[in-house]
């Protein structure tokens, strides 16, 4: 099961890519928990020790967070990446997944 979380401003915009992942996820025969919340929710999440995180994907709209995201999971093993801004803007949930998928497998 790979846990990917996505990370927005309002946690709402990332809401439809979730889906679009779930879909895709499906028709790969991926398990993975996939999820969005806001930048202010993140930090909750990211210590949420029960059910850590694979992977943590930024909206284009918070890529000026990057470092400060990697900062917080400094030496948790988990990549930090921004969301390629046209998969993003096309909802390509394919494309997302995929990539999620290739940062967890080069950990």
């Amino acid at each position: 099961m790979k846990r990917i979380m996505l990370v927005c401003s309002a946690g709402m915009s990332t809401s439809l890519l979730v889906q679009k992942m779930e879909k895709a996820a499906q028709t790969d025969g991926v398990e993975a928990d996939i999820f969005a919340v806001s930048a202010s929710e993140a930090d909750a999440k990211l210590s949420g020790a029960d059910k850590p995180v694979d992977v943590l994907m930024l909206g284009p709209q918070v890529r000026f967070m990057k470092a400060q995201f990697e900062g917080k999971v400094a030496g948790k093993n988990i990549p930090v990446t921004v969301i390629d801004m046209k998969d993003y803007g096309m909802m390509n949930g394919e494309n997302v997944l995929q990539t999620a998928i290739q940062l967890i497998e080069a950990k």
